[in-house]
């Protein structure tokens, strides 16, 4: 088959093999590329949408972005079912197998490395949300009052109440953090979610991430799930497990665009 090759992640061998009906980014599905004690997953990909030009005009495009997007995580959530894999960033494509065979060569030594410490262990993640009270329509209630006066201490009062919640909020996030990451071997802190762009309700206060053995992967969930509802106001989430993406260490995972010539 020709066309560009798309790298999802780089592994180990394994030897469970993925679902049948595992369909990758352009409809195609995933195979293994073995070099050494490496594995590429890869699969192939049409020029007119990834060689460099084109690829850079369909990543100003949502609707396409969102749809390779979820391809490529439906790959490496396969794979996080068989194996221990280093995720790639999205969208790292080489010219043909060799390119792919020639990235591995040269990052063998950084790969092993991290896949070692990868190695049956899997990455959580945690936000934790303030949420104050709404009315129906979603806004924050209005204070009524009979005169001026009354309706300014009603504002500050509400006010009063919102520093509240986040002063709450904050101290309840460091001491869940501080908890979590004594049970797991590593964490990330992320910066705060744009509401207007995750489409959460209420103001994130902790983002966080855990790298945790799969051993221990059910004492780690129900720690979280224990603090569900301990504090009003604040709605704990709990996602994963997923593919170590926050402790893979690479800024550039595939060395370049090779494909991009």
């Amino acid at each position: 088959m020709t066309g560009l090759r798309y790298v999802y992640a780089v592994c180990r061998p394994f030897d469970r093999p993925l679902p049948a009906d595992l369909t990758g980014v352009a409809g195609v599905p995933p195979k293994p590329l073995a070099h050494g004690d490496l594995v590429a997953v890869v699969s192939h990909v049409p020029e007119a949408d990834f060689a460099e030009e084109p690829l850079r005009a369909r990543l100003e495009d949502l609707d396409w972005l969102s749809g390779t997007a979820r391809a490529h995580q439906s790959v490496v959530d396969a794979l996080t079912e068989v194996t221990s894999p280093l995720p790639l960033r999205l969208a790292t494509v080489f010219r043909d197998d060799s390119g792919v065979r020639t990235m591995l060569e040269e990052r063998a030594d950084a790969f092993r490395q991290l896949l070692d410490r990868l190695d049956g262990r899997v990455e959580w993640g945690v936000k934790i949300y303030a949420e104050p009270r709404e009315d129906t329509t979603g806004r924050m209630p209005q204070p009524r009052a009979a005169s001026g006066r009354d309706y300014l201490l009603a504002r500050r009062r509400q006010r009063s109440a919102h520093e509240e919640l986040w002063e709450r909020a904050e101290k309840f996030a460091t001491r869940l953090h501080d908890t979590l990451s004594a049970g797991a071997e590593d964490s990330r802190l992320h910066a705060p979610q744009n509401p207007a762009l995750s489409g959460a309700s209420g103001r994130n206060v902790l983002n966080a991430a855990y790298l945790v053995p799969r051993a221990t992967a059910e004492e780690f969930v129900e720690l979280v799930e224990r603090t569900k509802g301990e504090e009003p106001g604040l709605r704990v989430e709990l996602t994963g497990p997923w593919a170590a993406y926050s402790f893979s260490g690479l800024d550039e995972p595939g060395g370049g665009r090779e494909a991009g010539g």
